[in-house]
C-alpha cells in the first residue's frame, strides 16, 4: 500500500513526530521515520507488526473505537505519551493513525494534517471495498456456473468461512491480494491459494476475532465449491468445540458427524444425554482408548475413581463399556452432542 505510506511519511514530515498506521485489529500498514524517543509499544508494534493484546486493551479503553477525532493518552510508566487519529470514513472506523506527543501536538498543528488524514481513512475504505469479489457462482450449485466462474483461477486454493458481527469492518485491505473475499454471501468468504491457507486463515480469526473454518485445497478451481462446503462445516465444528480455527482435514469424525441432518444428530447424541456430568469422563475414556491409566492421568484422578464414574456411566446409559459396539455408539454420541 505504498500510498497510504506516502500519506504517513507525509505527516510524520509536517509534523516532526513518529508516526504509525495500524488496521482496526491493530495491525501495522505504514510507519514513519523515527522522530524523537521511542518507546516499547511502538519498537513491538515495528518489529512484530501488531501490538499484543494488552497494548490493544489499554488504549481501547480511552474510547478510540468510537471516537470521531483525536484522543490524548497519556503517558504511563515505560509508554510515551501519543495521539491516537481515528481513520474514519463515512462514519465507519477503518483504522488509526498514531502519534508520539512529547506535549507540542497542539490541537491547531493537528488540524494542518486533517486533509491527509481524511485521505488515508478514504484510501483504507476504498481498498477495502476494492477487495470484494463475488463467489457465490463459484460455489454454485449449478456445474456449468462454476466452470465458467473458474476458467480465470489457478488451483490449488482453500475455500475460508468466518462469522462477522453486524457492522463488522475487517483490514481486508491487509490480506494479500491474491485473496478473493465476497462478504455477501452467509458467511464472509475467503478463497486462498493453498500455500497460503494457514497464513491467512490465522489473520481472518484474528481481524474477526471469531471463528474461521477452512476447507481441504482442491486443485481445480471449478471444484472449490466442495471447499467451501467443508469450511462451512468446519465453521460449525471450531464454534462448537470453541476453537479460534478449525481446518476440515484435522476434524477425524466431525467430518461426517457435521453431514448429517439436525434430526439424525440430535438422535444420535441423545444416547450420551444419560452421562450427564459423567460425559467428560468418558469421552476422555474413549478419546484415550479405553486405556485406564492414561485417562487417569488426563484426568487428574486415581484409577479407582475413573473405574467408579465408568461403572456409573454404564449404569446411567445401560451400554457396556466393555463392547466394542456401545463404546462406539457412545463415543459418537459424545461427539455429536458437541454440535
Amino acid at each position: 500500500m505504498v500510498h497510504v505510506q506516502e500519506l504517513v511519511d507525509e505527516i510524520a514530515r509536517l509534523l516532526d513526530a513518529s508516526v504509525t498506521l495500524e488496521d482496526r485489529s491493530f495491525q501495522l500498514v505504514a510507519y514513519g521515520a523515527q522522530s524523537g524517543d521511542i518507546d516499547a509499544v511502538r519498537e513491538e508494534v515495528i518489529l512484530r507488526r501488531r501490538a499484543t493484546d494488552a497494548t490493544r486493551a489499554h488504549f481501547e479503553a480511552y474510547g478510540i473505537a468510537t471516537a470521531e477525532g483525536p484522543v490524548r493518552i497519556p503517558a504511563i510508566a515505560g509508554v510515551l505519551g501519543r495521539v491516537c487519529v481515528p481513520l474514519r470514513h463515512k462514519g465507519v472506523t477503518y483504522g488509526y493513525l498514531w502519534l508520539l506527543d512529547s506535549g507540542d501536538l497542539t490541537d491547531d498543528r493537528l488540524k494542518t494534517v486533517e486533509p491527509l488524514v481524511a485521505r488515508a481513512a478514504a484510501t483504507l475504505a476504498r481498498e477495502s471495498q476494492t477487495r470484494q469479489v463475488p463467489l457465490d457462482d463459484l460455489f454454485s450449485a449449478n456445474p456449468d456456473t462454476r466452470a465458467a466462474s473458474a476458467a480465470d483461477l489457478e488451483g490449488p486454493l482453500v475455500a475460508m468461512a468466518t462469522r462477522a458481527a453486524p457492522g463488522q469492518v475487517a483490514a481486508l485491505w491487509t490480506l494479500p491480494h491474491d485473496v478473493r473475499i465476497d462478504l455477501t454471501l452467509t458467511h464472509p468468504a475467503f478463497l486462498v491459494p493453498a500455500a497460503q491457507a494457514r497464513d491467512v486463515a490465522r489473520r481472518v480469526q484474528d481481524m474477526y476475532g471469531t471463528a474461521t473454518g477452512v476447507g481441504a485445497p482442491r486443485q481445480d478451481a471449478a471444484d472449490a465449491w466442495e471447499s467451501w462446503r467443508e469450511a462451512l462445516g468446519a465453521l460449525r465444528v471450531a464454534e462448537a468445540r470453541k476453537i479460534p480455527i478449525a481446518y476440515w482435514d484435522d476434524l477425524g469424525v466431525y467430518r461426517y458427524l457435521v453431514k448429517l441432518p439436525h434430526s439424525e444428530l440430535a438422535a444420535l447424541a441423545a444416547e450420551a444425554a444419560p452421562l450427564g456430568e459423567l460425559a467428560a469422563t468418558v469421552e476422555c475414556y474413549l478419546d484415550h482408548g479405553g486405556h485406564v491409566q492414561e485417562t487417569a492421568a488426563a484426568l487428574g484422578v486415581h484409577r479407582q475413581t475413573l473405574y467408579y464414574r465408568l461403572g456409573r456411566a454404564a449404569e446411567a446409559t445401560g451400554l457396556n463399556l466393555a463392547d466394542g459396539r456401545d463404546r462406539l455408539v457412545l463415543h459418537l454420541a459424545l461427539k455429536a452432542s458437541h454440535l
